[in-house]
């Protein structure tokens, strides 16, 4: 259940987003090749509490050579991608596997 402070919390953070200066995760990998923006967060330190989560999600899925940043900045994509070529898990069937 939401309380008073959680909606004037959203209120905050999406007025501070529409002006651009919410805070938000900036996450790049080098395999694949991408950029992951996480957020927006009200201030520098949720974004930075929220950090060990992202990281540990993309160690699992198998990204390499990440780098995190903590920025206001009003992303317009959220997920910024060079090469997904070989970001394919190859141990997962699709949904339909017997019609492959």
């Amino acid at each position: 259940m939401k309380t008073i402070w959680d909606n004037l919390k959203e209120v905050l953070i999406n007025a501070s987003d529409s002006f651009g200066l919410a805070w938000w995760v900036e996450i790049g990998t080098q395999k694949p090749n991408c950029t992951y923006y996480f957020g927006p967060f009200l201030n520098s330190s949720e974004a930075n509490a929220a950090i060990t989560g992202y990281v540990e999600d993309l160690e699992i899925e198998g990204a390499q050579g990440i780098v995190v940043n903590v920025k206001r900045c009003k992303p317009d994509t959220l997920t910024i991608t060079e090469d997904l070529g070989e970001w394919i898990d190859r141990k997962v069937k699709p949904a339909f596997s017997g019609q492959m």
